[in-house]
């Protein structure tokens, strides 16, 4: 169940040079990311809560967009301007907006 609305924007919409937080396990982020992403895994997310900007916007993606919708609601009740990235990884592939894998293959979302 996704929280009630929670800020979004399209990924096709996503600032160059914006911060970034991934919130989905190792091996999708090990397959294909958005390059200078910062990986936090969502179980994760309230003990790393110091690692995110506080004094900047964070874009919030997952795969598809459900836990990272999760993790900006729980990020926006404690003081981080956080927002949902539409659609996730997928939706910024079909975009067309550049990822790197960890391994050096071809990156693809897992």
């Amino acid at each position: 169940m996704f929280p009630p609305s929670v800020p979004s924007v399209a990924a096709s919409a996503v600032p160059a040079g914006a911060h970034i937080v991934d919130v989905r396990e190792d091996d999708e982020w090990v397959a294909g990311h958005v390059e200078g992403a910062q990986h936090i895994p969502l179980a994760d997310v309230p003990v790393r809560l110091g690692e995110i900007p506080a004094d900047a916007d964070v874009y919030v993606i997952c795969r598809s967009g459900g836990r990272s919708s999760r993790a900006v609601a729980w990020l926006s009740q404690n003081g981080v301007d956080a927002v949902n990235v539409d659609g996730g990884m997928g939706a910024w592939a079909d975009a067309g907006r550049p990822m790197v894998s960890e391994t050096g293959a071809e990156p693809f979302v897992r």
